[in-house]
C-alpha cells in the first residue's frame, strides 16, 4: 500500500478529491491523463499553478476524482485540492500558497432563480400596450 496525502477542493458545484503520491509529476484526472480530460490549455495551466509556484512539478504523482460542475469549475476545484494537499505535505509551503490565493475557497455560485423573473435578476420585458 503506497502512502498518499488526500485533500478536497470545491468550486461552484464541482468537487475534486486529490491524492498526492511521491513520484515523477504525472497527473491523472478521472482515470485519464490531465491533457486528455482538460482539453483547454487554460484549465491545464490553472491545475499546474500551485505546483509551479512551489517547484513541485516533478515531485508528486497526482490522482484526481472530480465530479459536478463544468470544466472551469472543475479545474478550479482541482487547483484548490492540490494546494491543500501540498500544504499538508509541507507546512512551509503554506505562506506562498496563501499569498497567491490558492488556499481560498471561491464561494461564488449561481444565484437561484426567483419567481416571476426569467433568471435570478432578469425581469420580463416591459410592454406598454
Amino acid at each position: 500500500m503506497t502512502q498518499y496525502i488526500e485533500a478536497i477542493g470545491r468550486r461552484k458545484t464541482a468537487t475534486a478529491r486529490v491524492r498526492l503520491y511521491p513520484g515523477t509529476g504525472e497527473i491523472v484526472v478521472n482515470d485519464k491523463p490531465m491533457e486528455q480530460y482538460f482539453g483547454r490549455a487554460l484549465d491545464q495551466m490553472i491545475l499546474r499553478q500551485p505546483l509551479n509556484l512551489t517547484g513541485a512539478t516533478t515531485t508528486y504523482n497526482i490522482s484526481v476524482h472530480v465530479n459536478g460542475g463544468g470544466e472551469s469549475g472543475q479545474a478550479a476545484a482541482v487547483r484548490l485540492g492540490i494546494a491543500r494537499a501540498l500544504c499538508e505535505s509541507d507546512s512551509n509551503l503554506r505562506p506562498a500558497l496563501k499569498a497567491a490565493g490558492f488556499l481560498t475557497r471561491d464561494s461564488r455560485a449561481k444565484e437561484r432563480k426567483k419567481p416571476g423573473l426569467k433568471r435570478a435578476r432578469k425581469a420580463p420585458q416591459y410592454t406598454k400596450r
